[in-house]
């Protein structure tokens, strides 16, 4: 399964709003920081804004931060949110499949499982934890990331 870089940019983001939580953040650092397309960011700031992931703040002196603690965000949560398709193949998707083993065929509820494994390990993480290593939050936090 490999996520979509909607989700990977979201999860960026929000490790670096939440490192960088005494402050309005922009996109144009953002951007910056990760060499992420601008247009790109709108995208997901304002989709994290709609989810309450995020406050944004409009205006010369705008940005965003958190919308909720760190430790109220969870991953799995946030990973079920910003992905649009979680079907690991397309029999997942009744309507879509032109699968004609479908009816007879395991694969499809082994990767159910393997999905809902890897769903169930996202579940058992926070915006926090990603957040609490010393060295990682030093890094986002540094000059040199903001040069």
């Amino acid at each position: 399964m490999k996520l979509t870089a909607f989700t990977d940019y979201s999860l960026r983001l929000l490790m670096y709003v939440a490192v960088n939580d005494d402050r309005l953040v922009s996109i144009r650092e953002i951007s910056e920081v990760f060499d992420i397309s601008r247009n790109h960011l709108m995208k997901i700031v304002h989709e994290l804004g709609k989810g309450g992931y995020l406050k944004t703040f409009r205006g010369k002196n705008g940005g965003f931060r958190l919308g909720r603690l760190a430790k109220d965000i969870n991953i799995g949560q946030l990973v079920r949110y910003t992905e649009d398709e979680l079907g690991v193949v397309e029999c997942f998707d009744d309507e879509k499949s032109n699968c004609s083993i479908v009816k007879y065929c395991m694969l499809a509820g082994v990767l159910q499982m393997a999905l809902e494994a890897f769903l169930s390990v996202l579940d058992g993480h926070n915006l926090q934890d990603l957040i609490e290593d010393a060295s990682f939050r030093d890094l986002m936090t540094s000059e040199v990331v903001h040069t």
